[in-house]
């Protein structure tokens, strides 16, 4: 069978394999019941999606014809490396600096990475993924993460 889409077979094989990973890794939690989920529900239930999306983007790179083979060229080490680390920082430093000075860290850190970096873009950015992220997962979820530094007493 000849690929017809590089870009598409790699992507559909990576989502493919991650969300047998992610549906096989959540076995061994608890699943609960619909009405009263445990942790291994949703993972399970997402990599489920992710393995189905990623065999429907596999299936479609070897049955579709696109112009040129749609070749996947070199990797992008450099952004990779500034996505990764900015993760890794992002880890880091919550524990310490709380959530409403370490996402913006991440984000900006981040957006280093495209070639289409734009300070304006980036800080809104900021602002509503900032808010966005107080507002689902300590306010709607009741997470305890901390929003603002340890030093800071709220």
């Amino acid at each position: 069978m000849k690929i017809k889409s590089e870009k598409d077979f790699w992507a559909g094989l990576m989502f493919l394999v991650t969300g047998i990973a992610f549906a096989w890794g959540a076995t061994a939690y608890s699943f609960g019941s619909s009405a009263r989920p445990g942790p291994g529900y949703f993972p399970f239930g997402l990599g489920i999606i992710l393995a189905l999306l990623g065999a429907l983007i596999l299936f479609e790179s070897l049955t579709i014809e696109v112009e040129g083979g749609d070749k996947i060229g070199l990797w992008p080490l450099k952004q990779g490396a500034i996505i990764l680390s900015s993760v890794v920082v992002f880890g880091l430093m919550l524990p310490k600096l709380g959530m409403a000075v370490t996402l913006p860290v991440l984000i900006a850190v981040s957006s280093l990475a495209s070639g289409e970096f734009d300070w304006k873009e980036v800080l809104l950015n900021v602002v509503v993924l900032t808010v966005g992220s107080w507002a689902i997962f300590i306010k709607g979820l009741a997470l305890t993460i901390p929003l603002w530094p340890a030093f800071i007493k709220s």
